[in-house]
């Protein structure tokens, strides 16, 4: 059997769409059930973090740097400080650690 990228390619792009598409024709009323509303509500912060998570602690040489930085990140987020703050902090303190240590091990 033989294997064609396009295919591949066309496969993904047709379930893309449907995954897309098929909420948006299926539901068309409001949805009144609370816990399916609540659901909704926090699957992109959910999905977020899932695909962050594992980056904030794995991308940094030092794992050590990645997980002060997500610690310093949630006492920002706590704090109130806005995304892009939150964000530019993060890469300070792992820019600071793995800087530091660099220099001292």
């Amino acid at each position: 059997m033989e294997h064609s990228i396009y295919l591949y390619i066309l496969v993904a792009a047709a379930v893309s769409f449907l995954i897309r598409v098929l909420p948006l024709t299926l539901i068309r009323k409001k949805i009144q059930n609370p816990f399916l509303r609540s659901f909704l509500y926090y699957v992109p912060y959910v999905t977020l973090a899932v695909m962050t998570f594992p980056a904030m602690v794995t991308a940094p040489q030092i794992p050590l740097a990645g997980i002060l930085a997500l610690l310093i990140g949630i006492a920002a987020a706590w704090k109130g400080l806005n995304m892009v703050g939150i964000a530019v902090l993060c890469c300070v303190v792992v820019f600071v650690c793995e800087t530091a240590a660099v220099y001292f091990m």
